[in-house]
């Protein structure tokens, strides 16, 4: 079966098609701009040449049956109709605590994407959007929501509780859920297979290191913590994002400066994290070049980043009783050798020693502890698409 996954942001959208009997993608590609001028298509189809379109695209229903065409054209195509599609797979930011699981969209699915609009008013529209769109081109193919939310519903109430009125977790479902899931739960079991650990006991630690950046702690391939929260903004300190900070610098900052409670929201969301810090760039890369001139707030910066991902991994070590394997994924974790040595110098009481020849591989499924380690430490490149679809194809085969 033939897998189209879709992730619709507020003005973009990618996709892949993936064919399940080998896992191979046929096509990948990204759509900008919808619904603002200078709006385009690069579709990029395995073995051929990439195709690029620029051409108004009003809203994401455009955008949908532009990637469907590209994908069934003469000569850029991978498909000679439609119908060789499968299903659809589709990235949802959040559930609520409506649902814990991927799951074929129906009317009351859509309605609960709908109602969670307010814990991501940034993601769940155009999500929402795009299972609508992708209802319209395709009528009859099977629609599969997998939720972003899912992977941290597995915590047990001790890690998602926050310490407020529990009222408002009754009212407005008010508690930690944590993002990346879908990178989070592929890593994990890949990290499992991989390292050869027990599929049912063994702790796992996920390092998911990007511009946006969780941990998580996992047994036996189940979340059971998480630093992410109600929303992307709580734990490790990110490329624009504060991360975990005092609630009430927040209210200083609003009174001092004369903003909003929103306004302030806006400056840890997207004007803090190491850009913040730093006042440089909220790319690491830029980040790491800014060290290397000695420029000495981008070194704070970078040290500030790692010392909150070490601390975080010890405060799981101490969650789980314990720790058989610690993976590091996205950009910066599957990238960048010299942050996650720096990360593991931390570590050398949890018997941790990194080999520095695996280590300098960039990119690569690599097991970079040397044999003495008395935790294994890999990298692993995630594949989200891939994981969204082998959750649609459990669903819809």
């Amino acid at each position: 079966m033939k897998i189209l996954v879709i992730n619709c942001g507020s003005s973009s959208l990618k996709y892949q098609l993936i064919d399940m009997n080998d896992e191979s993608v046929l096509a990948k590609g990204l759509v900008e701009r919808i619904g603002i001028e200078g709006s385009n298509l690069v579709h990029k189809p395995t073995g051929k040449e990439e195709y690029k379109e620029a051409k108004v695209m009003e809203s994401h229903k455009d955008a949908i049956e532009l990637v469907l065409a590209a994908l069934v054209d003469k000569d850029h195509g991978v498909i000679a109709s439609t119908d060789e599609i499968g299903a659809v797979g589709h990235r949802v930011l959040h559930a609520g605590t409506k649902y814990s699981d991927s799951i074929i969209v129906n009317d009351d699915v859509k309605k609960v994407v709908r109602e969670c609009f307010d814990l991501g008013p940034l993601h769940n529209p155009a999500n929402l959007i795009g299972i609508e769109a992708c209802e319209a081109a395709m009528p009859g193919t099977a629609q599969v929501a997998v939720f972003d939310t899912a992977f941290g519903m597995a915590m047990p109430q001790k890690a998602y509780l926050y310490a407020i009125p529990y009222e408002y977790l009754d009212k407005y479902s008010l508690r930690r859920y944590g993002f990346h899931g879908t990178s989070h739960s592929f890593v994990s079991k890949e990290t499992i297979k991989f390292a050869n650990l027990d599929p049912e006991k063994c702790k796992v630690i996920v390092c998911h290191l990007g511009n946006g950046a969780s941990i998580s702690a996992s047994i036996g391939g189940k979340c059971v913590d998480t630093s992410m929260g109600l929303t992307p903004l709580e734990g490790l300190i990110m490329g624009t994002r504060s991360g975990d900070i005092d609630p009430t610098v927040v209210q200083f900052i609003a009174n001092k400066e004369g903003k909003s409670v929103d306004e302030v929201l806006n400056i840890l969301n997207k004007k803090s994290g190491v850009l913040g810090i730093s006042g440089v760039s909220s790319d690491f890369r830029d980040i790491d070049k800014a060290c290397a001139e000695g420029n000495e707030r981008a070194i704070a910066a970078r040290d500030a980043f790692i010392y909150r991902v070490a601390k975080y991994i010890g405060a799981y070590t101490a969650a789980m009783n314990g720790v058989d394997a610690i993976a590091f994924t996205a950009g910066v974790g599957e990238n960048n050798a010299e942050y996650r040595k720096l990360i593991c110098e931390y570590l050398t009481f949890l018997g941790v020693e990194i080999d520095d020849e695996a280590n300098s591989h960039r990119g690569e499924r690599v097991l970079i502890s040397t044999p003495n380690s008395k935790v294994k430490v890999v990298a692993i490149p995630t594949n989200e698409e891939l994981s969204i679809a082998r959750e649609t194809l459990a669903l819809v085969k």
